[in-house]
């Protein structure tokens, strides 16, 4: 079972971004185009999850992802009546 630790300071998390930031960069410059049109699978034990070839699981697993979580993000905020940060152009909460 994957357990995750716990970050106690901001300074730890932003440490930890940029760490895991440059293992990415490094695993995709030393990757060949090849390697990423190959299957990969995600599994929990034996039963699969999702399979696909490893650009496009890259992809719909990292980049699509992150996107999702901005969007409940901004819907917290809005919640919480703070202000929503333009993400993709202006916000309703910036003056145009």
């Amino acid at each position: 079972m994957m357990r995750t630790k716990a970050v106690e300071t901001r300074a730890e998390l932003l440490k930890m971004l940029d760490e895991g930031l440059e293992k990415s960069r490094k695993a995709l410059e030393g990757t060949t185009e090849e390697h990423l049109r190959k299957s990969w699978r995600l599994r929990r034990n034996e039963q699969v999850a999702s399979e696909g070839p490893r650009y496009v699981m890259i992809s719909d697993g990292a980049l699509s992802h992150m996107a999702h979580h901005r969007g409940q993000l901004t819907v917290y905020l809005g919640l919480k009546e703070a202000k929503v940060p333009a993400i993709y152009g202006p916000s309703a909460d910036e003056r145009f």
